[in-house]
Parts: structure tokens; sequence; C-alpha cells
């Protein structure tokens, strides 16, 4: 109970209060898309320059925390793409999206703040490795197998997709931030101290304003659509693709710093990213949205459970 008041309420009371202050029209809904704008065009692109511009690996690195938490993404997404499918009969192109919600998981929003506050800053080193693969993984997987059923359906040639898929990766601002604090990583890139400055000053912006403004576009969406598919999409986010990292990481005897992260990160619910990708092709957006909504509600028990279950 401890844990779930110190650690887990404090991130879901802000988020709380951003679905509050637009519920009862204290904050304008049309102010929300500016301060998301803000947040993940801006702000936490420079929060996750800096964390890989300054992220030392070392010799300590496992890489078997990626193979640990990709194997679990990769699975739902698998998972969530036939069960659309197959179980709930959607075409594919809703299956893709659905599958796509199954996959990206809430890393930077909730699994930031929530692994912070169970473990201390310290503890990040292992989030941020997980980070700085997630945009360009799933955007990867979600753009590739979209594009296909869609060439495959329009009869379009596949020699176009590497093309399509590179530009719609390359425009994501999270993975523009991840790409350019890795090169300034590999330079040993140094900056003026003034420059330094006043990115922390926008990156302690990011967190609290992304939580913030994730409840006030929470509020938008009321749980419609499909009941069973929602409910399909919880169970794969929330306890599917923790177990299978959980499992992958004690089979590869992860260290436990890095393990905790990793199961962590993997409980957490979709995030806002599932419904932008919904959005961007058309589909299963009533799906999508319910979907956020309800598991990031269920996650303030299930990441608990989980937090306690954690050595």
């Amino acid at each position: 109970m401890q844990a779930l008041l110190e650690v887990i309420m404090p991130v879901f009371l802000l988020i709380g209060a951003g679905y509050a202050a637009v519920w009862r029209g204290w904050f304008p809904d049309s102010a929300i898309d500016g301060l998301m704008i803000f947040t993940q065009n801006f702000a936490i692109p420079c929060l996750l320059f800096r964390a890989i511009w300054t992220l030392d690996l070392g010799p300590d690195f496992d890489p078997w925390l990626l193979v640990s938490f990709y194997t679990g993404s990769a699975t739902s997404f698998a998972v969530g793409l036939l069960g659309a499918r197959i179980l709930f009969g959607r075409d594919w192109q809703d299956a893709v999206a659905i599958g796509f919600c199954c996959l990206f998981t809430n890393s930077l929003i909730l699994g930031l703040p929530i692994t912070e506050r169970a473990y201390g800053a310290d503890a990040l080193a292992a989030n941020y490795v997980i980070i700085a693969m997630h945009s360009p993984f799933c955007y990867g997987v979600g753009i590739t197998a979209m594009e296909l059923v869609r060439a495959r359906a329009a009869g379009t040639p596949n020699r176009h997709l590497p093309g399509t898929v590179a530009k719609a990766m390359f425009r994501n601002a999270l993975v523009i931030g991840i790409g350019l604090g890795l090169i300034a990583n590999l330079a040993n890139l140094s900056l003026p101290t003034t420059a330094t400055d006043a990115l922390d000053m926008m990156i302690r912006a990011a967190l609290p304003t992304a939580l913030f403004g994730m409840g006030g576009v929470l509020c938008r969406y009321r749980p419609q659509g499909d009941g069973r598919v929602i409910a399909f999409i919880c169970v794969v986010t929330l306890i599917l693709h923790p177990a299978i990292t959980w499992t992958m990481g004690a089979l590869g005897g992860l260290a436990q710093p890095a393990f905790r992260s990793a199961v962590l990160t993997a409980a957490m619910a979709p995030g806002i990213n599932a419904y932008v990708f919904a959005n961007m092709y058309g589909r299963a957006r009533r799906v999508v949205a319910s979907a956020v909504l309800l598991a990031t509600g269920l996650s303030v028990l299930t990441a608990w459970v989980w937090l306690s279950l954690l050595p």
C-alpha cells in the first residue's frame, strides 16, 4: 500500500489533475493540443537528446535487457494483430492498429516517473536504453506492417515500402531527438554551460507537463467500440507483455536494476502514440482511444502489483 501511495499515485494524480481541469472547463480543451505539441515535439525530444547524449553504457551493459523487453513487445504486437483478426474478425488494417496499441507501451510519460519514484534517478539508465529503441522499433514495426497491408490491398509494388517507412520515421520528433543524442554521444560533443542550462530547464518541464496534458487528452475519449477487443488489449499490455519480459529477464540472468526497469516499463499502459498511429491511418480509432483510457486507469492497480512482485 505504501508503494501505491508514494510511487504510483502522485503520477496518476497529475494525470487526474489534467483530466479534471479539462472536464470542468478550467483548462480549455483546445489548449491541450498546444501543450502536447510542446511536450512531444520539443520538451521530451530534448529530454531524450540529453539522456542519450550523456548515457554511458559501459562494460556492465547487458544486451539481454533489450532482448527481454522487445521480445515481449514483438510478441504483444503479434498477439494483438492475430487476436484482432482471428478472434474478433477485424480487417487487416484495423488489426495492425490494434496490434500497435498492444506494442506501444507508455515508456516515457508513465514508465520514467514511476521507475524514478520507485528506485531513484540513478535507476533510469536501463529505461533510457529501452526508450532509445522504443519509437524506432515500434514505429518501424507498425508502419511496415500497415504499409504492407495497404500495398497488398492497393496492388502497390513493395519497392516503395522502405521510402515510406523511412519518411514517416524521420519526421518523428522523438526519433530525431534520439538520433541527435546518439550522434552527440558518439562524437563526444560538449556544449557551453549556458546551452546545457537552457536544455535542463526545458527538460524539467517535460514529464509534469506531459502527464497533465495526457490527462487532458484522455478526457476527450469515452469508452466506445467493441468492449471485448478493449479488454483483450488491456490484458495483453498490462499482463502479457510484462510477464514475457519478466520470464526472459529471469532466464537471461538480467541484473536487478535493469530487470526492474524492463518489467516496470513493459507493465505500462499503451501510450498516446497508439492513438496517434490509429488516427494517422484512420483505423480502429475508437477502440484504441478507449483502450488507452481504460488501460491507463487500470494500470494504477496493475503497476502496483508488478511493483510489489519485483525484487
